[in-house]
């Protein structure tokens, strides 16, 4: 048990003294840079809405925006970065006239489908008494 005390006190010595090198991350990127986009425009459910978002190092800026069930469109800008944080502001604009299509009524069934009466109850099966218990040791007291 003591060998492994001082294994551990000896990597902790090597540890803190720095002969351990430190993990170096290579994918890390110290100025991040992206921006992505997309909008959804469906004429079939009346879907509206998208997004756009840009980076650069530690500055985000974007904004999405769709349409609420009202009718309205609410439009979200939105930045953040290191000194502010994250600061949105919410709009909303009036509603658009939007189309949507209209789906066919389903078609009527020329004949209904016969109704059949259930299947007949029947009683269960007569209840039946366990088989007697039967041990499997025969026992002879010798005494």
């Amino acid at each position: 048990m003591a060998i492994k005390f001082i294994v551990l006190a000896a990597l902790v010595a090597v540890a803190s003294a720095g002969a351990i090198g430190t993990v170096i991350d290579t994918d890390y990127d110290p100025n991040p840079h992206y921006s992505y986009s997309y909008d959804v425009q469906d004429a079939l459910t009346g879907d509206s809405k998208g997004a756009s978002e840009t980076r650069d190092g530690d500055v985000v800026k974007g904004s999405y925006n769709f349409v609420e069930a009202d009718g309205t469109r609410r439009v979200v800008d939105y930045t953040a970065d290191p000194l502010n944080g994250f600061n949105a502001v919410v709009r909303n604009e009036a509603a658009a006239k939007t189309v949507v299509a209209k789906v066919a009524a389903p078609v009527a069934v020329a004949h209904p489908v016969a109704y059949h009466q259930p299947i007949a109850y029947h009683q269960p099966l007569a209840y039946h008494q366990p088989l007697a218990y039967a041990s499997p040791f025969h026992t002879k007291i010798i005494g």
